[in-house]
């Protein structure tokens, strides 16, 4: 008999994060295409709403939806507590759809009437999932780094959407007979959103959106790689955290780094490079803690979705070096600096953030789906074991070409070479098919159950 992973009693039905990983996957591949398709969004300057349309297609469509799905699944597991509510979740996936594909489409079309429309089902989408999870934070038995982590994470997401939504108020125009009708609360509303609108738009537009991207991707997203991974890293390698000073100093710092440098880039403030060099720090400190963990590892052998999620946290060092660069008092402002902003978006989001999640995914897709088919099944007959469920050679390959992808895209970005950026997003393009195909081939076991023959046709199987 095969042995099989615990049942993660604690987490959510197993359709509640597959509906997200899929919709998530789905967003991934098809601004993969439109890069491939339109290479010019990444050889030029990044402040267009084109560009903007496909930015929130990656940051929002793909790795907003797959982190909210993996939290929905992992918290309740990692932090030994229950989700509050599977039915809210349920609820915001539809608000999270419904706003993610309208604002992609107004962006694109550029009507900013209503993509304030679809921002505002998003965000309330973002407050049904911060509730849920802040609930489910209040029923964790014992609070760990992990736990702060997650907290800090809500937190910045509701900076982050707060932010949009306030940039948003920025570029739109009020209808004063509108704002003088009943009712009153309207009224009210409108002229507080003309008020701070007017308010935001004092400090340009392409620092408010400078620091706005800077609480999503690192507010929320670094945030949430960092503090997951202290649990995740030595769960999947048989270690543990072997400085507890280095893990918290960490999350210390990187709140500390992320608050100062949001207001100094904000206010074009000296600041930005010292906060900047903070980060970096805390930045620093987890890369120290988790070599530790990983020198500690009791599974000498590594697969390769810890391989794609260690790469990842390597591509934190040209990320970060380039911040600092970037947050030079002293950098002119011409064209190649505003291709080195390219450069430095799009390793931060494909290069450190994409990697990652791919490499969780092959670590949490497999589970969901065996949980759902084979779980209930043990003792009864052999089931196949996790690594049964996907291809290893795809993986190999999509780790080959992801690298790739990269290293051509950068030189194409960094040339503002659009045939560059073409191939390079090709072989990017290369690479989420094979995760594609492997996710495939995981569902797949929902319908056709690897399972002796006899078995099948004596005992009927219900999905999950």
């Amino acid at each position: 008999m095969r042995t099989a992973p615990a049942t993660p009693a604690n987490g959510p039905s197993i359709a509640l994060p597959l509906a997200f990983v899929l919709t998530g996957l789905a967003a991934l591949c098809a601004g993969v295409v439109w890069l491939v398709l339109q290479p010019g969004l990444l050889s030029t300057y990044h402040y267009n709403q084109d560009v903007i349309a496909v930015t929130h297609l990656f940051v929002l469509g793909w790795i907003c939806t797959i982190i909210m799905g993996a939290m929905y699944q992992l918290v309740p597991v990692a932090l030994e507590t229950h989700l509050y509510s599977n039915k809210l979740g349920c609820a915001q996936f539809v608000f999270h759809l419904v706003g993610v594909a309208g604002m992609v489409w107004a962006f694109r079309a550029r009507k900013m009437a209503a993509l304030a429309h679809y921002a505002s089902v998003f965000a309330f989408g973002v407050i049904l999932f911060v509730y849920n999870m802040a609930r489910t934070l209040r029923r964790t038995p014992r609070w760990n780094i992990t736990a702060s982590a997650v907290a800090a994470s809500l937190f910045w997401i509701s900076m982050a959407v707060t932010a949009g939504l306030s940039i948003a108020a920025a570029k739109c125009d009020y209808d004063p007979a509108l704002a003088l009708a009943p009712p009153a609360w309207i009224a009210a509303i409108l002229r507080g959103l003309q008020s701070f609108g007017v308010y935001v738009a004092h400090f340009g537009a392409i620092r408010t959106m400078h620091a706005h991207a800077h609480l999503g991707g690192a507010g929320f997203f670094i945030m949430l790689i960092v503090g997951v991974s202290y649990k995740l890293v030595p769960m999947f390698t048989l270690s543990e955290v072997q400085s507890r000073a280095r893990a918290v100093g960490s999350i210390i710092l990187l709140n500390i780094g992320l608050a100062g440098s949001f207001l100094a880039i904000l206010r074009h403030s000296p600041l930005e490079s010292p906060f900047a060099c903070v980060i970096v720090a805390a930045l620093a400190l987890y890369g120290w803690e988790l070599a530790a963990i990983l020198r500690a590892r009791k599974r000498r052998a590594l697969d390769w979705g810890v391989k794609y999620f260690l790469t990842a946290v390597a591509l934190l060092l040209p990320v970060s070096a380039l911040s600092l660069v970037l947050c030079w008092s002293g950098l002119p402002q011409n064209t190649f600096t505003g291709q080195l902003e390219n450069l430095y978006g799009f390793l931060a989001l494909i290069g450190v953030v994409t990697f990652a999640i791919l490499g969780m995914l092959y670590k949490i897709v497999p589970f969901l789906v065996w949980f759902g088919q084979y779980s209930r099944l043990i003792g009864r007959v052999p089931v196949p074991s996790l690594p049964d469920l996907y291809s290893a050679r795809l993986q190999s390959l999509g780790y080959r070409a992801f690298l790739i992808g990269l290293a051509a895209t950068s030189e194409g970005i960094l040339l503002s070479n659009e045939t560059g950026v073409r191939i390079g997003c090709g072989f990017l393009a290369l690479a989420v098919s094979t995760m594609a195909l492997n996710v495939a081939g995981m569902l797949s076991h929902f319908f056709k159950p690897a399972l002796p023959p006899a078995f099948k046709t004596s005992t009927p199987l219900k999905t999950a």
